[in-house]
């Protein structure tokens, strides 16, 4: 492996980590809005990203006490988004749709663990419903300025 795909997908994990642990109180449970999912959208510009997305999400639900499940589930579902933003940007899609697949594979997921896992008493729809407007919040108000940003930089990814 390169040692600047290396390198980048290391500070973007280190990044998620430091800021899901900043943001901890409001990053985990059935009403959440986990800050470091705005990330998700820097497969736009590099495939480093997915795994240092996953693994970045591994720790940070190592670290915070997540379940088991979680941590193997949840860390899958933000490494597959990121792997579709990706795949998204390949294909020529709008960079609009870039946080997309955040939103709908957390939510799918992250609703299921909180219904079926964590048992929080909330029908899985509402659950996935919840993780869903938490995740639309910090990929699209937070994550898209931060592509919009990034879109501006020239050779920072290259």
């Amino acid at each position: 492996m390169r040692t600047r795909f290396l390198a980048q997908g290391a500070l973007i994990g280190a990044f998620y980590v430091l800021i899901s642990l900043a943001a901890a109180p409001f990053s985990s449970g059935l009403i959440q809005v986990r800050l470091s999912e705005a990330l998700c959208v820097l497969p736009w510009f590099t495939p480093a990203a997915i795994p240092g997305l996953f693994l970045g999400c591994l720790l940070a639900n190592l670290l915070t006490g997540a379940v088991l499940y979680d941590v193997i589930f949840g860390s899958l579902a933000t490494g597959l988004a990121a792997l579709c933003t990706y795949i998204l940007r390949r294909n020529g899609c709008s960079k609009w749709l870039a946080p997309l697949p955040a939103v709908i594979i957390n939510a799918l997921v992250v609703g299921y663990l909180l219904a079926y896992v964590y048992q929080v008493g909330v029908p899985m729809a509402l659950c996935a419903l919840s993780v869903a407007v938490g995740q639309a919040t910090a990929c699209y108000s937070l994550g898209m300025p931060l592509l919009g940003f990034l879109e501006k930089q020239t050779g920072l990814f290259d």
